[in-house]
């Protein structure tokens, strides 16, 4: 043990950080509000502190949890500004956020090695109200899963009926100019992230499973694209009091509309003056890494890989056009935020 149990629970400056469902333990780590906001991704990789984990048994945790502050969600397609926007709302005294903790991609895991869906429904649950600790009285939570976990997203919002999410995403054109842009780890992401969506069934095009095989790295990345959008759509016409989308073009042309918006469907008090200061801050900087954008940066970045794999985006959003139009995908989906 590296502190006592009771202040590795009771403190919210630990984190539920993972689920070892062989010996039914939760690894408990010290991230501190600055950590959580300055890292862009509440993974291993990120967190020095996981090396080192206060490993307790899950019921220990969960008989000293606190009370759960409201929870709500942002679920994304990637590389659409998400990061940007759970950092919007990590203001003390309104919310805090947290960036695609590992602990609700470990229930993916989990799934995905066939475990009993019973025990994942349990332990889901029990993830989401031991993630619910804010920092200080009064905040709600604010839960940006990787979109890896967007498989879960349904159930997520069973388990918590008092939830709201925005469902943000990125326009096909760019997320391809992204993917591209990154070279041989962004089409391999793709490919890894395809391989997770139909392990979890979430992947319904009319395709048959040798088509995937022969589709190039951006067919395949428009896939998992068009998969998060149907999920989307289904979500955003099944709770369409809790749920609302957002095209990340829009929250950068209108972070103001966005984030007043965002509050108000969250429910959280944001006045004029603090969306201004947001703005001023976390939309000038790179939400990964911190660094201050040049003025049109983010324009002339897609612009850059479009520049250079155009030809191949273009031919592969046609397509996609082709593969949504016949799956019956809205070409614009329901709910927008503003």
């Amino acid at each position: 043990m590296t502190t006592p149990p009771a202040r590795a629970v009771l403190a919210p400056e630990w984190l539920a950080h993972r689920y070892d469902e062989t010996h039914d333990a939760i690894h408990m780590i010290e991230v501190p509000r600055a950590v959580r906001r300055r890292e862009p991704f509440l993974v291993d990789a990120h967190l020095t502190a996981a090396s080192t984990p206060t490993v307790l048994s899950r019921g220990d945790v969960l008989s000293a949890a606190l009370h759960p502050a409201p929870l709500h969600f942002i679920f994304h397609s990637a590389y659409c500004c998400s990061t940007l926007l759970a950092n919007a709302f990590d203001r003390p005294g309104l919310a805090s956020s947290l960036k695609e903790p590992q602990l609700l991609a470990d229930m993916v895991g989990w799934r995905h090695r066939g475990g009993d869906q019973h025990a994942i429904g349990r332990m889901l649950d029990q993830s989401l109200t031991l993630l619910a600790r804010p920092f200080e009285a009064g905040e709600a939570m604010i839960v940006k899963p990787s979109n890896v976990v967007n498989g879960l997203a349904q159930a997520m919002m069973n388990i918590r009926p008092d939830a709201k999410a925005v469902l943000l995403y990125a326009p096909l054109r760019g997320f391809l100019a992204s993917i591209a842009r990154k070279g041989m780890w962004g089409r391999l992401w793709v490919r890894e992230l395809l391989a997770k969506q139909l392990a979890d069934g979430t992947v319904d095009l009319g395709f048959n499973p040798r088509d995937y095989l022969l589709h190039t790295d951006l067919q395949a990345a428009a896939v998992g694209w068009l998969a998060q959008k149907k999920l989307f759509q289904t979500m955003a016409t099944r709770w369409p009091d809790r749920v609302r989308t957002l095209d990340s073009d829009v929250l950068v042309a209108r972070p103001h509309a966005a984030l007043r918006a965002s509050a108000a469907l969250f429910g959280l008090d944001l006045d004029d003056a603090t969306t201004d200061a947001i703005v001023a801050d976390v939309f000038a900087r790179n939400a990964k890494d911190g660094t201050v954008f040049a003025e049109g940066q983010r324009g002339s970045d897609r612009a850059a890989g479009e520049a250079v794999h155009g030809e191949e985006i273009e031919k592969v959003a046609i397509w996609a056009d082709v593969v949504a139009r016949d799956a019956g995908i809205a070409a614009e989906l329901p709910a927008p935020l503003i």
